[in-house]
């Protein structure tokens, strides 16, 4: 059907008030091509409420180029629901987009993706925590999406490239229109590569705003096969996509934070009440989703040896945990002066174990 579609005749049918993408679905299901929609009588489409406005809507040329043109200085294109290229998963919710305005390729492995999501403000355990899931999952070939927001959504996007997996970011505005506006070498690198792709089901020259996040958010859980949430308040934006995810029929995911932390009420409330799994660490997720990621998954990466570490390191590294703490904290409690400290603590940070945060902090990695 899809060379039956053309994309310009979806773009006129968008531009018209009341027209939703499921009355756009309907018709063409209806029809079985968009040419007989546009030119079709009121009184032929379906009992179409709305119906008349479709003939009686002047065909607007000059803003299907104007889409066209912006389009191409991104260099980006537009799929359509019936085109093979469409995710799979995305195709099967209850009101997918209509359009998918794409920079970067989409890949026959997104189909097997999972979702990571969460906090624009992560505490120190939210941002390891992304982190290393987002590189297990790209250690293991399976794609991984999240929304280019601040906080976790970019973390995740930034370790998944790290570690040459591939990503996919959705957008809360158009694909010319990137937000936050620090993302766009990130959306560059993304794109590139065949590393991933980004993309929004809204118009060229759509502003990013909040009113568009809770269709950017069941884009997000839609085109995943299951979706998991690192930190989030009651009234987070994350939570929005796991109350998608949940109405999807999609698996959703958890980790567990601190009890007395605000941005861990969310997800610790949707593990208790049984809404999502907890997990600990990735193994928990593909576990749980191995039959469906069974085409895709990698064996789990052989991990290297650990370090040998002299007498010094070793009395250093016993006294730091996975949370940050105070160089001289770390002087009194392994007994060694600071400048012993500073030159062990810089030895292990090569060695890959140790990480220095703000404000002369250590921890674990």
């Amino acid at each position: 059907m899809q060379n039956e579609i053309r994309i310009q005749d979806i773009i006129h049918l968008k531009s018209i008030p009341k027209i939703s993408d499921r009355k756009i679905i309907s018709l063409v299901n209806h029809f079985g091509n968009t040419e007989t929609i546009i030119s079709a009588e009121p009184r032929t489409l379906i009992k179409e409420p709305d119906a008349s406005l479709i003939r009686h809507t002047a065909f607007n040329r000059q803003l299907i180029e104007k889409q066209f043109s912006l389009l191409n200085k991104v260099d980006g294109r537009i799929i359509s629901l019936w085109d093979d290229e469409y995710p799979v998963q995305l195709k099967n919710i209850y009101d997918p987009p209509v359009l998918l305005f794409v920079r970067g390729k989409l890949h026959i492995n997104d189909n097997y993706s999972i979702a990571i999501v969460g906090t624009r403000h992560p505490s120190t355990y939210g941002k390891l925590s992304a982190e290393n899931f987002a590189q297990e999952l790209a250690l293991r070939g399976i794609t991984v999406v999240s929304g280019l927001a601040r906080g976790i959504d970019t973390i995740v996007h930034k370790s998944t490239l790290q570690h040459r997996g591939r990503t996919v970011a959705v957008l809360g505005g158009s694909i010319d229109r990137i937000y936050p506006g620090e993302n766009e070498k990130l959306v560059e690198t993304i794109e590139s590569k065949h590393n991933g792709a980004v993309i929004s089901e809204l118009m060229m020259s759509t502003p990013s705003h909040p009113a568009f996040f809770p269709r950017r958010n069941r884009i997000i859980s839609g085109m995943s096969l299951g979706t998991l949430i690192i930190e989030s308040d009651e009234n987070g934006g994350a939570m929005i996509t796991g109350s998608t995810a949940i109405d999807q029929n999609r698996e959703l995911f958890c980790l567990p934070g601190n009890i007395s932390e605000k941005k861990s009420y969310g997800t610790n409330k949707l593990i208790k009440n049984g809404q999502a799994k907890l997990v600990q660490t990735v193994d928990d997720i593909i576990d749980e989703l191995q039959i469906p990621l069974q085409p895709v998954i990698q064996t789990k990466p052989r991990r290297a040896e650990p370090p040998q570490l002299n007498a010094f390191e070793q009395k250093i590294y016993d006294v730091l945990s996975g949370e940050p703490i105070h160089i001289d904290a770390i002087s009194e409690l392994s007994q060694l002066t600071t400048s012993d400290v500073l030159v062990n603590l810089l030895s292990l940070e090569f060695k890959g174990i140790v990480r220095q945060m703000a404000g002369k902090m250590f921890l674990r990695v």
